[in-house]
């Protein structure tokens, strides 16, 4: 497989599900690869106590090893009713890195005694971008989306929380939502979108 070309940015996640959202928001403003690309690449710890910082911490650490500008992104859903919680644990909430059905769960579980007019919730993005070299650049912007949580998950799309999770002003969940429509208002969606100036630049 031959190596990315120079001007290539590289998304920092071997989740297929996020390089194809950053696609979709970048269009054919940049060459855009993911991971799969580096097999050797390091897996990052989420050491970080803020989205931010583990955004950085990924995005440095996948600059270094391939030489590229690199693209991280940390992000999760942050409940009121549970003190800001799940938060930077949101993707090992329940214990394993990943398992979506068992974190959701536990969410639901942690709020079955909240009245659903403490079930105010948002999700998180933060978003950074490592420019390696002489001209060394960091830039981290960050994207919400408020909303509340539903007790009973509802849609088949998205990934994460996105079926307990109702946007303010919308009768769909995020993961009744359309790809496209998810995209123009999600919290990544707007990460990524302030991020664009700096990758195009």
């Amino acid at each position: 497989m031959p190596a990315p070309a120079a001007g290539t940015l590289v998304l920092a996640t071997r989740n297929a599900g996020k390089l194809r959202e950053l696609a979709r928001i970048l269009g054919t403003q940049v060459a855009l690869t993911g991971l799969e690309e580096f097999p050797d690449a390091p897996d990052v710890p989420e050491t970080g106590a803020t989205f931010e910082a583990n955004a950085l911490l990924k995005a440095r650490a996948i600059a270094e090893h391939t030489g590229l500008p690199a693209v991280a992104d940390d992000s999760g859903l942050c409940v009121d009713a549970l003190g800001g919680m799940p938060g930077v644990l949101s993707a090992r909430w329940a214990g394993r890195h990943g398992d979506d059905k068992a974190n959701l769960d536990l969410v639901l579980a942690q709020v079955a005694d909240v009245p659903d007019a403490r079930l105010r919730a948002r999700f998180v993005c933060a978003a950074a971008l490592v420019v390696p070299g002489n001209a060394a650049r960091e830039v981290v912007v960050t994207g919400s989306l408020d909303g509340r949580l539903v007790r009973v998950p509802r849609g088949t799309g998205g990934f994460g929380y996105d079926p307990i999770f109702l946007p303010d002003g919308f009768s769909q969940t995020t993961a009744e939502m359309t790809a496209e429509a998810k995209d123009a208002i999600s919290h990544r969606g707007r990460a990524f979108r302030a991020l664009v100036p700096y990758v195009t630049s």
